[in-house]
């Protein structure tokens, strides 16, 4: 469902803040993903940027509110980013800042929109489009955005429809935010937070399902996995480290209370291997948890609950033997620990729910995408059942 009315935005110069920002009270995260530096790994426009070209993009709000704001980054740009214009919505109103349309956000720095009074609903589809007259240069993004971004010559803010070049990647945008909600879930990880290989524009990631099994709560639900991403190590393309990001990504979304945390798989599966944009570092399962335990200090520290999803299996013929059984045996250790330990304030048990209940250390045959990694729409689903029980006090520690 689309908005039918929708006012002006007007993104305030004084409201530009380090992308750090924890605090925005009376305001929840109603979408929100985590940006990535520019890399040419995959198709995409980031590397290149834009040049006198209209940017419109399609999200889905996990809940409503009575006003928005939405949050533009330039984290990763090289230059100021000079916005022309910003429209949003079905009748692409402009967004005016201070009167005007033009706007600039410094390199390393992300813009908050001032409240805007537009009721909207959970499920919601919100098309906001970006015009640059100029050169942009390199482009702040999110990699794998399972949705379609158009790129379009000229100035198009107003059009009902565009053309254009298409592309699976987010740029510049990385958050909406509403009030009237009651708070923030985030959902902090890897590819299979991010939803890779889910049906591309269908909005079947599990923080989507997710979403939809706590909408009678009207809590937001916030998405800010990386595909790729590392916990204990930085690859170019694929994002910054995840514990140092976790402060930033995950307790800097407004109204946050609880974060699921599902990452670590890439560290132990694909250790030593070159992606073309670098190695990953082998590690050991202590080092893993370590990493998990600095994220359940620094959310306690904010007062925000920590759940812990297990790793889910990755076994597949085409890996070497000798390297699945010392894969397998980090994972073990780790699940283990996510389990027992007690660390975390709740356990959403993902290698349960879509392991293979005649080989744990596989994939669920009916959840499984194809690659054996990754799970397909109904597995994501299966995700969301047990991240929900988590989040709703089951497997309380």
């Amino acid at each position: 469902m689309k908005t039918t009315l929708l006012a002006a935005l007007a993104l305030a110069a004084s409201s530009v803040l380090p992308a750090s920002a924890a605090t925005h009270d009376g305001w929840s995260a109603a979408w929100a993903t985590a940006m990535q530096r520019p890399t040419a790994n995959t198709a995409n426009w980031s590397t290149t940027g834009f040049e006198h070209q209209t940017i419109r993009q399609t999200i889905r709000l996990s809940t409503g509110g009575r006003s928005l704001r939405i949050r533009l980054s330039n984290e990763y740009g090289t230059k100021p980013l000079h916005l022309t214009g910003v429209t949003v919505g079905e009748r692409h109103l402009t967004a005016p800042f201070h009167g005007s349309p033009r706007t600039t956000i410094a390199p390393g720095r992300t813009i908050t929109s001032d409240p805007v009074k537009i009721p909207t609903v959970a499920g919601e589809q919100l098309t906001i489009s970006l015009y640059v007259e100029g050169s942009t240069g390199p482009a702040t993004f999110h990699e794998d955005g399972l949705t379609t971004t158009y790129a379009t010559p000229g100035g198009h803010l107003h059009d009902d429809v565009v053309g254009g070049e298409t592309s699976h990647s987010v740029y510049y945008l990385t958050g909406v935010d509403v009030t009237g909600a009651t708070g923030t879930v985030v959902t902090f990880g890897d590819s299979i937070t991010n939803g890779h290989n889910s049906t591309v524009g269908a909005d079947r990631r599990y923080s989507d399902a997710l979403a939809e099994r706590l909408r009678s709560r009207r809590l937001g639900v916030a998405n800010v996995g990386i595909s790729g991403n590392l916990l204990l190590h930085e690859l170019p393309c694929f994002g910054a480290q995840g514990t140092s990001r976790f402060e930033s990504d995950a307790l800097g979304q407004p109204g946050v209370r609880t974060v699921v945390v599902e990452e670590g798989e890439n560290d132990i599966w694909d250790s030593e291997f070159n992606f073309g944009c670098g190695s990953t570092p082998r590690v050991t399962a202590d080092q893993i948890v370590a990493g998990y335990r600095s994220m359940i200090r620094s959310a306690h520290a904010h007062g925000v609950r920590i759940v812990g999803a297990t790793i889910t299996p990755f076994k597949a013929d085409y890996m070497q033997p000798a390297d699945f059984a010392r894969a397998e045996a980090i994972r073990d250790q780790v699940n283990t620990w996510i389990r027992t330990s007690g660390q975390y304030d709740a356990v959403a048990d993902f290698a349960r729910a879509v392991g293979d209940p005649a080989d744990e250390q596989r994939l669920n045959p009916a959840y499984d995408s194809g690659d054996h990694l990754h799970p397909n729409d109904a597995g994501y689903q299966a995700l969301a059942v047990v991240a929900s029980e988590a989040i709703s006090g089951r497997n309380q520690r």
